[in-house]
């Protein structure tokens, strides 16, 4: 009986099972995606997803536990540098798998594992926060202008007013001039008394 018996046992030999496994651990970590059955890509992702969390350490001993494990210089670095950056800020998950159906001749469940690509989407979310942090700059410029004008406004708005009181205060001078306008009729006056004198005087005589 297989009691706690965590791995699969895809083969009879354990020297035979844990060569399999580091055949396709290096040709996934190289090549980004492999076909196998369904059974072996389950197994697989957890000893990848071991790999990459070894990577995510960076550490020396790290680093040799891969390679004791990958055996091959090329991936190892490539596990180290370029998929370490890609998976530091993610917790676990680094691998999908997709059911294709059948194998023709056993009827094997065939399946596809794959490393799940975060570089897009980083880049996407760098460029959002670039293009957000522009925004903010400008909207801070923006106020910052806005608040400098606000005294020239004022400043403005004041001189403004000055010439306002002054020409408010220009209408008063005809007023002062108006009763040098009243005296001409006040000199107009005789000349009418001497007139109707002169009427009231004609008159005298055509009466009789």
């Amino acid at each position: 009986m297989r009691h706690r018996k965590r791995s699969r046992r895809l083969v009879t030999k354990w020297e035979h099972r844990v060569s399999l496994m580091r055949n396709q651990v290096t040709d996934l970590l190289r090549h980004g995606r492999i076909i196998t059955t369904l059974a072996k890509a389950k197994e697989l992702r957890r000893v990848t997803d071991r790999m990459i969390t070894l990577a995510k350490r960076g550490d020396l001993a790290s680093r040799r536990r891969a390679l004791a494990f990958i055996r091959d210089k090329a991936v190892v670095r490539k596990l180290f540098t370029e998929l370490r950056e890609r998976y530091l800020d993610r917790p676990g998950g680094y691998t999908r798998i997709v059911k294709i159906g059948p194998r023709r001749g056993d009827a094997a469940m065939m399946a596809v594992i794959e490393l799940v690509e975060e570089k897009l989407s980083h880049k996407r979310s760098r460029k959002k926060i670039e293009r957000m942090k522009k925004i903010e700059k400008e909207i801070q410029e923006a106020l910052k202008a806005k608040r400098e004008a606000a005294p020239e406004e004022g400043a403005v708005a004041e001189e403004s007013k000055v010439p306002e009181k002054e020409t408010a205060e220009e209408p008063i001078a005809p007023a002062e001039a108006a009763p040098e306008e009243e005296t001409p009729p006040a000199e107009e006056s005789p000349a009418v008394e001497e007139e109707v004198s002169s009427t009231s005087s004609g008159e005298g005589p055509e009466n009789p």
